[in-house]
């Protein structure tokens, strides 16, 4: 029995708003119905989807759509998001969720009210790697979690700044473009962040937003990690260049980006390389034991397409979204407050 295709609307015709749109249309359950973008000339991209200047002339029209993906920029995120909801359209909104905490509370109280469909895009909790490393964790294998050292370090060509200006001005850093995708996998791999402390530096580039920061966390289970961010370190030790889940960007199989350690062995991702001592051993555990040494084995694939037919259920009423506006929130309270130790230079609780 054949059923019908959603129609998914993409707002925001820039990088993002593109791989969404080609995702979309390669859904077996959703295909492309607009886009929304009164700037960006599109007429080589889909050239067959009808295009509007605005939201507001989209919902006025009769190419009402099943749900909408908002990229458009950060600064757009609350005002869009609420003509979406006033519509009763369920949203796949950009991470961050908005570039405040103070608009993300308002957002996530909105949504509340009008008890609205949103799904925050942190594409990464789609992704099968993670699913298997928070499989291996929920297992036990690892014993109770202790500790997680972690890295997002890649070089950003100057074109990438000089196509986009206002990503050198604060909100436009690796802080908020980057460390809230890092902030939800931790959370996901070690539960919910209680505090931090971090240092931030403008040495490399001069601009007015930091380019490399080092931040120390304490989880509310007691585990502490370590995480270096930087887009002006030329290393491959980022989720892009390790994961092998994006083609754009060259992989490198033998590095991974986050280290989880536990009281009975070690899960290195996206690698997933496994050390552990062995099951009812416990009593001999040491330093100078070894471990039983393996591989996890995970299918690799695109997050981004797990996530439209996610998308879907939302739509559809099968499933709760898998990160939801409250998450959203979370996420951007704690890179808020890196932010903010790294200024003040004092730890922040947040729990």
């Amino acid at each position: 029995m054949l059923t019908q295709k959603l129609n998914l609307a993409v707002a925001g015709v820039g990088l993002i708003g593109r791989a969404h749109a080609t995702v979309i249309a390669a859904s077996p359950r959703a295909q492309l119905s607009a886009f929304i973008d009164p700037f960006v000339p599109s007429a080589q991209f889909f050239p067959e989807v009808p295009r509007f200047n605005s939201l507001e002339d989209l919902f006025s029209s009769d190419r009402r759509p099943d749900g909408i993906v908002l990229a458009t920029p950060n600064a757009q995120h609350w005002p869009h998001a609420r003509l979406c909801i006033d519509a009763g359209v369920p949203i796949l909104l950009e991470k961050p969720i908005t570039p405040t905490l103070t608009e993300a509370r308002t957002l996530v109280e909105y949504a509340e009210t009008k008890r609205a469909k949103v799904l925050i895009g942190h594409h990464r909790a789609h992704s099968p790697i993670m699913a298997k490393a928070s499989d291996v964790i929920a297992s036990g294998q690892l014993g109770t979690i202790v500790s997680v050292v972690g890295s997002a370090t890649f070089f950003k060509p100057d074109h990438y700044f000089e196509s986009g200006p206002w990503r050198t001005q604060l909100g436009g850093g690796p802080l908020l473009l980057n460390m809230i995708h890092e902030v939800h996998n931790l959370r996901m791999l070690c539960g919910e962040i209680a505090a931090v402390q971090a240092f931030s530096s403008t040495a490399r580039r001069g601009f007015a937003v930091e380019d490399t920061v080092s931040i120390s966390l304490k989880f509310a289970s007691g585990a502490l990690g370590t995480f270096l961010l930087s887009d002006t370190a030329a290393s491959p030790r980022s989720w892009e260049q390790t994961s092998q889940e994006n083609p754009a960007y060259p992989s490198y199989t033998d590095e991974d980006c986050y280290v989880i350690s536990g009281t009975n062995g070690s899960l290195s991702i996206p690698t997933m390389r496994l050390k552990t001592y062995p099951r009812g051993a416990e009593a001999e555990r040491s330093w100078w034991k070894p471990f039983e040494v393996g591989v996890v084995g995970v299918v690799r694939d695109d997050p981004l397409k797990h996530q439209i037919e996610h998308f879907c259920d939302v739509i559809a009423g099968k499933s709760a979204p898998k990160v939801s506006a409250l998450d959203g929130m979370t996420n951007l309270a704690v890179v808020e407050a890196i932010a903010e130790a790294a200024k003040t230079g004092c730890a922040v609780r947040l729990t």
